[in-house]
């Protein structure tokens, strides 16, 4: 049996809360009241699953695709095939940024970039 077990994700970025508020709105979750500027959380209806934002001086955000600015890291959101419109819209009025779209239905997913210029994806799934 494995001793360790999963923690938190921690993404890097230069505004801890602008990008947790943003992570927040998006998943319906909350910010945690006790975070500050160097580190913040958001956590689900539970408390259980965390997602963390740390605060990096000099961040410089990845790149897609880019072998010199890998991404290194990215989140896949599923989302109901029904509601990929409507997810879009609202990750949109959020502030994130459409990279690459579904190539007109080609793909199940389309790439994003949040505030800070992490890409994640809005994935269909059938739900």
């Amino acid at each position: 049996m494995a001793i360790p077990k999963m923690g938190v994700v921690v993404l890097d970025c230069p505004d801890t809360g602008r990008l947790a508020e943003f992570y927040a709105q998006m998943l319906g979750w909350k910010v945690d009241p006790d975070g500050d500027s160097e580190w913040t959380e958001v956590l689900d209806e539970d408390g259980r699953r965390r997602l963390a934002f740390q605060q990096a001086p000099g961040f410089i955000p990845p790149q897609w695709p880019s072998e010199e600015h890998s991404q290194q890291f990215h989140l896949d959101l599923d989302v109901p095939r029904a509601r990929i419109e409507e997810a879009e819209q609202e990750v949109l009025a959020l502030g994130a940024r459409l990279l690459q779209g579904d190539g007109d239905g080609a793909r199940d997913w389309r790439v994003y970039l949040d505030p800070a210029g992490h890409p994640f994806c809005l994935c269909l799934c059938d739900r």
